[in-house]
């Protein structure tokens, strides 16, 4: 066994020292990268606590000003356009439907020729007539210069008294007979211009209902009546209703003019289209308690549609000088309507009568002053008399605006 290895006194007998200098030097790098730490720990705190500090127990909130202005009460109901004028084009006479003039879904004008009936059979007709006309006519002629003849023979005693008047009377039928000859030319005339069916309104056409080479009918009963549906859709015209009980304010502000239907739609300018009411029924329906009104609107850009379904807004009365808050601000509770007030950084509830509401805006009575903020959002954590604080950023909107 070898002996253990001596060393001199004094020298060093734990690891090396370039093994005890490694570990130190990672002791400090890990000791500043602590403090380093900490300090922006410090550093983060102390900033936030500079930006604002707050109660630790506050509500976050969103707020909006109270608005003293103007408010417009408002119905918002859901109406439909109708065109304008309808027509079912139908053949008068009997035939063959040889061509049609236009295509389907095109705009025509009144007097338009939209389809040609095969005219051939009404101009034998109509030939015939007039050369009945002409031959009775004549015949006509013939029997004047006999009864004239005779009524002169008859002042000389020549003839007989008979004679005279069956002359007289032979010219009456014949002239009757032209008549009744003349009449037949104008029918067989008519019916012929029939056979160019004319479109009756400015519109626009829809499908084809009956195609060319097909026998028409004038008949509207028969099963090919109809062969085409004109609407007019410049102007249009839109229906809706509103409750009964706003009967009184629509006959008020219609005597000033003023009532007015605004369709939530833009026309092809980005304008808001709206336009009078011009029609308010006669009668309010017994089975959904509204009445109908209807009002024209121009259409020049053909943005609206028959059968389209818009939402439309009618102002009835204006309340002046209203403390206006956004409708989210309104809360309601056992006691009735409130909001909360944000006074010296704390909710105040204060109670409230909501007078009209337009969907966006609401217009309150109550213990409020303009330009105080109101709580619009985050109202489930706050506890009357309790502290908040406002969240920075995006901010409510303000209850600046009518919600037309």
């Amino acid at each position: 066994m070898n002996a253990p290895e001596k060393r001199p006194p004094g020298q060093w007998r734990g690891p090396s020292r370039p093994d005890t200098t490694r570990r130190l030097r990672s002791w400090s790098i890990g000791g500043a990268l602590l403090v380093l730490v900490l300090a922006g720990y410090w550093y983060f705190n102390h900033a936030q606590s500079n930006r604002g500090a707050r109660p630790e127990n506050s509500a976050p909130v969103r707020v909006a000003r109270v608005v003293k202005r103007d408010m417009a009460v408002v119905e918002r109901s859901l109406g439909t356009i109708i065109a304008y004028d309808t027509v079912e084009v139908s053949a008068r006479v009997q035939g063959t439907l040889e061509r049609a003039n236009f295509k389907e879904g095109q705009f025509v004008k009144k007097g338009d020729v939209l389809f040609q009936i095969d005219p051939r059979p009404f101009q034998a007709v109509l030939a015939g007539a007039e050369a009945n006309y002409q031959k009775d006519q004549a015949q006509l002629q013939n029997a004047l210069r006999d009864r004239d003849r005779y009524a002169a023979l008859s002042a000389q005693g020549a003839i007989s008294t008979q004679q005279r008047d069956t002359s007289d009377t032979n010219a009456r039928v014949l002239t009757s007979t032209v008549a009744a000859d003349k009449a037949a030319v104008d029918m067989a005339r008519l019916n012929l211009q029939y056979t160019e069916i004319r479109s009756p309104i400015d519109g626009k056409t829809g499908p084809i209902l009956v195609q060319p080479g097909n026998m028409v009918s004038g008949s509207n009963n028969s099963n090919s009546g109809t062969l085409v549906e004109i609407s007019q859709v410049r102007p249009v015209k839109i229906s809706f209703t509103l409750p009964q009980s706003d009967l009184g304010r629509i006959q008020a502000r219609q005597k000033t003019g003023r009532l007015l239907a605004i369709l939530a739609v833009k026309n092809g300018a980005g304008a808001t289209i709206e336009a009078p009411v011009d029609f308010v029924s006669n009668a309010v329906s017994n089975q959904t308690g509204t009445i109908e009104l209807r009002a024209t609107f121009t259409n020049d850009d053909l943005s609206l549609v028959p059968g389209q379904l818009v939402n439309v807004t009618v102002q009835l009365n204006d309340i002046p000088g209203a403390l206006v808050v956004p409708r989210d601000a309104v809360n309601n509770g056992p006691n009735g309507n409130y909001v909360f007030a944000v006074r010296n950084g704390q909710a105040v509830e204060v109670p409230v009568s909501v007078v009209t509401d337009d969907g966006t805006n609401a217009a309150v009575s109550g213990a409020l002053a303009p330009d105080e903020n109101v709580v619009v959002e985050g109202q489930l954590r706050v506890v009357p008399g309790a502290d908040v604080h406002v969240i920075p950023g995006k901010a409510a909107q303000n209850a600046t605006q009518v919600g037309l």
